[in-house]
């Protein structure tokens, strides 16, 4: 990228998920106007509340100790974990999502449409695989382990059968990936946790535009939310996906 080039696109801050990192790295790859770069743990969607005031955190950090002027957000909706985050001085720039798997599939209209077709799909990515141990054979002598050590064999016997339960919804291991850090043993992963649960097994090439938009800061209104100073995001419960409101309301 060159340097007037650089100069004309605006500061940015970026704050990921580390389920996006892989990808994340990738596209910003001499990407000059970026100041800095933050990673956030695996897992916090499942609890809202926590991801948060994680996120408030780290926005408010990045507005006193960076220049940045935009801050943007590697995150959908992420069972409204992203709401309530408001910034003082940077817009917030976040892509009109659902999850991060809209940012692996390149629309939440493709991904809206793969869904209705296949209602029972589980989805594993290059990230998804690092950062988590996903419904397979693993992920079930894990929890077998803990549950033995904490409550015992028969106890964890009733609990491995409570928790496999929920697996009955899903019929499809979707894998999903924009190539980068995508290998062959981590798809035949994804394929022998398919097999294992006795389910389908699908692979989907992403389309890295979205997001390299996203980190490239053309943000149109149509894929991108940008929140002022003072606003924060809302589920809007229509195609947009989130909606901008005075902080506090």
């Amino acid at each position: 990228m060159s340097d007037s080039k650089s100069q004309s696109l605006p500061r940015l801050a970026v704050v990921t998920c580390a389920v996006m990192e892989i990808e994340v790295e990738h596209f910003l790859n001499g990407q000059a106007n970026v100041v800095h770069l933050e990673k956030l743990e695996q897992g916090l969607h499942n609890d809202p509340p926590l991801l948060s005031k994680r996120l408030q955190e780290v926005v408010a950090r990045l507005e006193k100790e960076t220049d940045a002027e935009a801050i943007v957000l590697v995150y959908g909706l992420c069972s409204r974990g992203i709401e309530n985050v408001t910034a003082m001085r940077c817009r917030i720039i976040v892509p009109r999502a659902h999850d991060c798997i809209t940012l692996l599939l390149g629309s939440r209209q493709r991904y809206a449409e793969y869904v209705k077709q296949n209602p029972g799909t589980y989805w594993y990515s290059p990230g998804w695989n690092r950062h988590h141990t996903p419904p397979g054979p693993q992920r079930y002598e894990k929890l077998r382990r803990q549950y033995v050590e904490k409550f015992g064999e028969d106890n964890a016997d009733f609990l491995m059968e409570s928790e496999q339960a929920w697996f009955n919804t899903y019929d499809r291991a979707t894998y999903v990936s924009l190539t980068v850090g995508a290998t062959e043993q981590d798809k035949q992963y994804t394929r022998n946790c398919a097999d294992w649960l006795k389910w389908n097994y699908d692979e989907q090439e992403g389309d890295p535009q979205l997001l390299i938009d996203l980190l490239a800061g053309r943000w149109d209104d149509d894929r991108f939310l940008i929140l002022q100073p003072g606003q924060s995001a809302q589920l809007s419960g229509d195609d947009n996906v989130l909606r901008a409101i005075e902080a506090g309301k």
